[in-house]
């Protein structure tokens, strides 16, 4: 097990514990909270397959020079693993935790089975990464298709993008307060998004009005 597929284990086995151990009303909420999540999943899904499924999966799945699912260049968000537990069956995730304990020999994702990606609701960074020359085929014959994935990209940061209180953000602060850490909480570890954060809480400050200045 390399370091990669270390902090992927671990972050794995902290959620599985975690989430295994709340109540069934506590693990409902935090169900509630990603709901609105999983139905922008659906719909980045429904694009992909109307637009992309046979481009990618002729050119780079069965030629094997996708760059989307390149060996140890699958960044996940912690979020991202405790939503895809939320969703998935028991015995995917030990299907995940068992690949993980394997040496990854090959050119290819640890995570890419022969039916494709093993997560049930894959890493938001996998879902929404377009390679140039697929984007190209495609946004080139059909221009209304790009107008819609800028839209979904603009959706997704409601999530993602900290410059206001979003999912991932929230889903993390849930772990940190029970105790726990992962290196994969890039919303409370990573300087640039920390960054974002701050600048977002100055430019929310309420002024103070001119007799409190004075």
């Amino acid at each position: 097990m390399d370091d990669y597929q270390k902090e992927q284990y671990d972050a794995l086995l902290m959620v599985r514990e975690h989430l295994t151990g709340l109540s069934a009303p506590e693990r409902m909420k935090i169900r509630s909270a990603v709901k609105d999540y999983l139905e922008f999943r659906d719909r980045v899904n429904s694009f992909l397959i109307d637009y992309f499924a046979q481009t990618c999966t002729r050119k780079c799945y069965r030629s094997n020079l996708s760059a989307c699912c390149s060996r140890e260049g699958i960044i996940t968000f912690f979020a991202d693993v405790v939503i895809n537990t939320l969703v998935s069956e028991k015995n995917e995730i030990k299907a995940l935790l068992k690949v993980l304990q394997q040496t990854n020999n090959g050119f290819k994702c640890i995570y890419l089975g022969k039916q494709g990606c093993l997560w049930r609701v894959k890493p938001i960074v996998c879902e929404m990464f377009l390679c140039d020359q697929a984007a190209k085929s495609v946004f080139d014959e059909k221009p209304q298709a790009h107008k819609e994935w800028k839209l979904l990209e603009q959706e997704r940061k409601r999530f993602t993008w900290p410059d206001r209180p979003v999912l991932f953000d929230r889903l993390e602060r849930i772990f940190i307060d029970a105790g726990y850490h992962s290196s994969l909480m890039y919303m409370h570890n990573s300087p640039g998004l920390l960054r974002v954060k701050k600048m977002a809480q100055k430019t929310n400050l309420p002024q103070r009005s001119r007799s409190s200045r004075r």
